[in-house]
């Protein structure tokens, strides 16, 4: 068995990331669905993934750099 240390505190955090965010849009899309009804859910979704896009591609780019610096590297 491997003991990673920073391995695991990667791998626990985007677990806890992954939980928050479905927490947020399941929790919050439930309480549209009950406020407002079924049509204001599927503009809730629209709106989440409108901001959700822009945080992809934020992190997109910070595994692109740190590909590029760890192969930079290794040379």
């Amino acid at each position: 068995m491997s003991r990673d240390l920073r391995k695991y505190a990667r791998q626990t955090n985007f677990r806890v990331l992954v939980l928050i965010i479905l927490a947020i849009v399941v929790l919050g899309e439930a309480f549209i669905y009950f406020v407002y009804g079924p049509a204001a859910t599927v503009t809730g979704l629209i709106c989440f993934g409108g901001a959700i896009i822009p945080l992809l591609l934020i992190w997109l780019f910070l595994k692109g750099m740190d590909w590029i610096v760890k192969r930079g590297n290794e040379q």
